[in-house]
């Protein structure tokens, strides 16, 4: 499984769990990685700083972008 990917889905599940520093480097390191993988890492972070309602919108678009990671690699976790 992409470790960006992983990353953002430990922060989906419990946003306590990984700081502002690891996702903004996830972000960052995803950059160079396909485009669903870099949107997550990126939305997850967005999610780590925005307004309650702002940040389920972020989480919910993270989410779908690992789904549609796991859909083109026909990876399941």
């Amino acid at each position: 499984m992409n470790p960006h990917i992983e990353l953002v889905k430990k922060y989906l599940a419990d946003p306590t769990s990984v700081t502002k520093a690891e996702l903004k480097a996830n972000k960052d390191a995803a950059a160079a990685d396909a485009y669903a993988v870099y949107a997550a890492a990126s939305y997850a972070y967005a999610a780590s700083y925005a307004y309650v309602a702002h940040a389920a919108a972020d989480a919910a678009y993270a989410a779908s972008y690992v789904k549609r990671y796991e859909e083109l690699t026909n990876v399941q976790t």
